[in-house]
């Protein structure tokens, strides 16, 4: 009697939880792209990929890359993108498992990511300005080894996120209903904030509720913890040093730092830039989202015209 009772308790507990992971996901629904510009569609590997197009397609190419997290997606150069198409053709992809691509239920890895920033410029581009973000700086790195482009901007690049590559943590990720409940425990608005406030937004008032809602949104969408369950594993942390990439590359490279950020703090910054002739510069009340912060600024380093931040060589 007490083992039937208990496992009554648990299959209503894994009913419950099912019940709630529905309601959410239905609740969330079909959501518009964050960016103003023209949608498009990139079909890569039976993915379809989309993206964000504004600009004169006759102005030089500029590809802007989002990092990753939970919930990531092009969204991410919101504060900048309308300013940048201004001088340029920029063109943001969400990456595949994120945004409006799709996200099936892949086994996601550094290499997938670096094969699809490789093609995609090289499928959509000419001779372009690459702007990418934490980790996907290194996936950006990596392709510009393979592919023509003009300068590399790299915001906070890593090469090292989560640590070791953890096969359980994956695979409980990955699990339905368990798994995905968990999942949308770190997707609820009280953990976005949270983790922006820890580690994202050096002023928090710069975080808006339409950001929030945006991601949020993202966050509960069909597929949407299968990269995110790679990524919080350690299976999207690339293999080749990032250092050695970009000291191996014969192009300009920007490394633009919070100099506040503790994830990748600012003498990583300095290791790296010095470590690959690159030119450093630092925002100060900054974290890991300078760009989003300071958008005004982080226009003028991408135009080659920095004014009020500093530059270190």
């Amino acid at each position: 009697m007490r083992l039937r009772k208990a496992l009554g308790a648990v299959v209503g507990a894994v009913g419950a939880t099912a019940a709630a992971n529905r309601v959410l996901q239905s609740r969330a629904g079909a959501f518009e792209p964050m960016l103003d510009g023209e949608q498009g569609t990139y079909r890569w590997r039976g993915f379809d990929i989309a993206y964000t197009e504004a600009g004169d397609p006759s102005d030089p190419d500029l590809v802007l890359c989002h990092g990753i997290n939970a919930a990531a997606s092009n969204h991410e150069f919101h504060t900048v993108f309308d300013t940048l198409a201004e001088d340029y053709h920029v063109i943001a992809p969400d990456l595949p498992g994120f945004g409006h691509t799709d996200r099936p239920p892949l086994l996601y890895s550094a290499s997938l990511y670096t094969a699809f920033v490789r093609d995609f410029i090289e499928d959509n581009t000419t001779d372009a300005t690459v702007v990418a973000s934490s980790l996907t700086g290194a996936y950006a790195a990596s392709a510009a080894q393979e592919v023509d482009v003009k300068e590399l901007v790299l915001i906070c690049p890593t090469d090292s996120s989560m640590g070791n590559r953890t096969v359980w943590l994956r695979s409980l990720l990955r699990a339905p209903v368990i798994g995905e409940a968990i999942y949308n425990l770190t997707v609820s608005k009280p953990s976005i904030r949270h983790f922006h406030a820890d580690h994202g937004y050096y002023d928090m008032d710069n975080l808006t509720e339409d950001v929030v809602d945006y991601e949020w949104q993202s966050g509960h969408q069909p597929g949407a913890r299968f990269a995110p369950a790679s990524f919080v594993s350690g299976f999207l942390d690339p293999e080749d040093d990032l250092g050695e990439t970009l000291a191996g590359l014969d192009v300009p490279v920007t490394l633009v730092w919070g100099e506040d950020a503790d994830i990748t703090p600012l003498s990583e910054g300095r290791d790296l830039a010095e470590q690959a002739d690159a030119m450093l510069v630092v925002f100060g009340d900054s974290l890991l989202l300078p760009h989003v912060e300071h958008p005004g600024e982080f226009v003028d380093v991408v135009r080659d015209r920095v004014t009020s931040v500093t530059v270190e060589n």
